[in-house]
């Protein structure tokens, strides 16, 4: 892995936004892959996509695939601080980040909100899940219970049934979630789940609405 994320941003990226769209993208795809929702979000927001570290030629991942579902701790901590290094690097200090992830993007989403949620905002988890391992702002999220999105096709046979089963579990007790569970659905995302997460983000990203 590298300590520098390449990225592609919103046209007229500003210097020092207030708040910033965090697009994450799922195992072997890259930066240009989720992009392509920012029109159907809503929100008059600047947004940055993040390219994975680890490299698979011709596409990227925020970490290998081991046992699918459980990856090992150490690699996805160590992935969620490469982002934390581009969130300081490129944006001012009191910036909030509006992570939006698919797949593994999805559980580095959580991973954001995990580690840092003082500097997160509506997190949106698209087919993705949460790491096993307990994490630095557990405590304080089952305190707080922060908005999240978490929305996933019934038909989803690539997150493995126990990184379901423990999401399904740990983001009832830490977040005030919207979860939607979408009937046909593989592993994808729905036009009725953008419209959701459209409904979600316009509730709890206020006075940057389209």
């Amino acid at each position: 892995m590298t300590d520098t994320l390449h990225d592609v941003r919103s046209p007229g990226w500003a210097a020092d936004p207030p708040v910033v769209m965090l697009f994450l993208h799922g195992f072997g795809a890259n930066e240009h892959d989720l992009p392509g929702l920012a029109p159907a979000l809503g929100l008059d927001l600047p947004w940055a996509s993040l390219r994975a570290p680890l490299d698979l030629g011709g596409g990227a991942a925020w970490f290998a695939v081991t046992t699918p579902g459980s990856p090992d701790p150490w690699v996805v901590e160590a992935a969620t601080d490469t982002i934390w290094q581009w969130v300081e690097v490129h944006l001012h200090a009191e910036t909030l980040v509006v992570p939006i992830g698919f797949s593994q993007g999805g559980l580095m989403a959580t991973q954001l909100l995990r580690t840092r949620p003082d500097r997160v905002l509506a997190p949106v988890v698209l087919a993705g899940f949460v790491l096993g391992a307990p994490q630095p702002a557990d405590g304080a999220l089952a305190d707080s219970r922060p908005p999240a999105f978490w929305g996933r096709g019934a038909e989803d046979r690539v997150i493995a049934a126990p990184a379901v089963a423990r999401t399904a579990s740990w983001l009832p007790l830490h977040t005030s979630l919207t979860g939607r569970v979408y009937p046909g659905l593989a592993h994808g995302i729905h036009a009725a789940e953008v419209a959701e997460v459209r409904d979600f983000l316009a509730e709890h990203v206020g006075g940057n609405r389209r």
